[in-house]
């Protein structure tokens, strides 16, 4: 079958279009097209056949059922029977818009749509192609998501082709989507209303509107045999093709921990993926990094969620890692679909960031010119269990210079460098709980503690790695002074990069 594509501007209709996807429809074909939430599968609501193509098209469980996707509130009364009061209300103020109500069935509405269920699911959109061609197939559309089974949610067209191209008879092209996530859906069938899928629509606005609704909190897995009451309930839905691990704790724990868990696999050769906001992302540094959105506006994180978790299939990740988001508002939303992508695979940041004791590893000499640079770009130059920000500073620095000539050639002859460094005055910020401090003379090292009451971590660096020698001075001495230096160097900091990754495997404690 060769899928047709059509675009269609939302500001001006083409009807020509509209009629084309509404005949399909009326002949039992399958038309995917644009709503606010994501992209539908569009079929005829009141043909079983035309579920059954829907369920085939998509790989979808017979047993998941479809949404009644409909365009006049009248017509309402035609598939659902008991409508309770409260629903005109609900839908004066969400309809059209990202609310799917459930009610009883009519007896015009195939068990092949509802999943063999006595309620049907129901949804009035508010794109304006969406009501028109759901107007042109008869009134009465039913509408998964545009996507094979399990994958993420498209939010373009371009999304329905790569998963539904050649499987379906037309796409129509409206850009991409606002919302980004699909509906809220609240089941009418109990008292008070339960909300089953979070979505733009809260709990907070459902309350404003009708008074107290219930969330639904069990999470039905894959081996039960109660039947879904609506669509994403019990299967994974939205996964990406790599494994997704969503870190919870505080942000700055959910932070480190990611980049603790990147920088081990990347270490591994995996190529992992991180999904991050427009706030953390100068955070991380290795693997593919994605910004989801801004935590100032979690909307834009819901809108572009699936895009993100579709590019990392593009770019064959191995893993993907998530900071976790707010639980409140549209933030539900995200949550819950994450969770369903992740398979609800869940680590704790503060479990991840107790296995790693220093995060930062301070040389400090006297100028910052010459000695303690030279040992920062030596560690940097190891293959290092954990990451580390290694840096260097100096007790007395009048104002920033660059390393020291001599040094730099040093560093130069074997294959390193020292051209970026500017020289930094040491203070008490340097002082973190989990920094690291060596000093490369004992008085550097005297001296801190003096000052600092609360000095922890301070070590010289011969002290720690346990070795007698002091690292000669060669300010104000030739070059083979300099290599004198850098040889005894060299050799402290292998032994300092072998203790750090025994630290990381647990063989050894300080």
């Amino acid at each position: 079958m060769e899928t047709i594509v059509k675009k269609v501007d939302k500001n001006q209709i083409d009807h020509t279009v509209i009629e084309e996807a509404g005949r399909i429809l009326r002949e039992g074909g399958l038309v995917a097209f644009p709503t606010e939430t994501v992209y539908g599968l569009g079929a005829d609501a009141l043909k079983e056949e035309a579920a059954k193509k829907t369920y085939a098209a998509k790989g979808r469980p017979s047993d998941n059922p479809l949404i009644v996707h409909i365009a006049d509130y009248e017509d309402l009364k035609k598939i659902a029977v008991r409508i309770p009061p409260e629903t005109d209300a609900l839908a004066a103020h969400f309809w059209p818009g990202p609310l799917t109500m459930i009610f009883e069935k009519s007896d015009i509405v195939p068990y092949g749509t509802t999943g063999g269920l006595d309620t049907v699911a129901v949804r009035m959109p508010s794109d304006p192609i969406a009501a028109e061609l759901i107007r042109a197939a008869g009134g009465f559309v039913s509408a998964p998501s545009a996507n094979t089974s399990g994958r993420p949610s498209p939010t373009t067209a371009e999304h329905v082709l790569a998963d539904l191209g050649g499987k379906i008879d037309m796409i129509l092209d409206g850009g991409a989507v606002d919302i980004g996530v699909e509906s809220t859906i609240l089941d009418m069938t109990v008292d008070p209303p339960m909300i089953l899928r979070p979505g733009a629509v809260t709990a907070e606005m459902f309350e404003s509107v009708i008074g107290p609704v219930t969330v639904d909190q069990t999470l039905i897995d894959s081996s039960s045999t109660k039947p879904p009451k609506a669509p994403g309930m019990k299967y994974r839905h939205y996964a990406p093709r790599a494994e997704l691990i969503i870190l919870e704790g505080d942000l700055r724990e959910e932070i480190l921990a990611i980049r603790q868990l990147s920088y081990a696999g990347s270490r591994k050769g995996k190529k992992v993926g991180i999904i991050a906001t427009a706030e953390t992302l100068p955070f991380y540094s290795n693997g593919v990094i994605k910004n989801v959105g801004t935590r100032e506006n979690e909307k834009s994180i819901a809108r572009n969620l699936y895009r993100v978790l579709r590019e990392f299939d593009e770019e064959d990740v191995d893993i993907i890692y998530s900071e976790s988001f707010a639980a409140q508002g549209i933030g539900s939303a995200v949550m819950n679909r994450l969770e369903k992508a992740a398979g609800h695979r869940r680590i704790s940041a503060s479990d991840v960031v107790a296995k790693q004791k220093y995060r930062r590893i301070t040389f400090v000499s006297q100028t910052d010119t010459g000695r303690g640079p030279m040992a920062a770009e030596l560690l940097r130059n190891h293959d290092l269990e954990q990451e580390y920000v290694i840096d260097s500073r100096g007790m007395v620095v009048l104002f920033p210079e660059p390393a020291n000539q001599k040094a730099e050639a040093i560093m130069k002859s074997a294959q390193m460098t020292l051209q970026n460094h500017t020289s930094q005055q040491f203070d008490g910020e340097n002082i973190q709980d989990d920094t690291l401090v060596l000093t490369i003379g004992e008085d550097h090292k005297n001296k801190i503690l003096s000052e600092y009451e609360n000095a922890a971590n301070v070590y010289t660096l011969n002290e720690f790695v346990g070795d007698d020698r002091e690292i000669p001075d060669p300010y104000g001495k030739p070059l083979t002074g300099y290599g004198e230096c850098y040889g005894v160097l060299s050799e402290m900091i292998d032994r300092l990069a072998e203790k750090l990754n025994a630290m990381a495997k647990g063989e050894e404690n300080e």
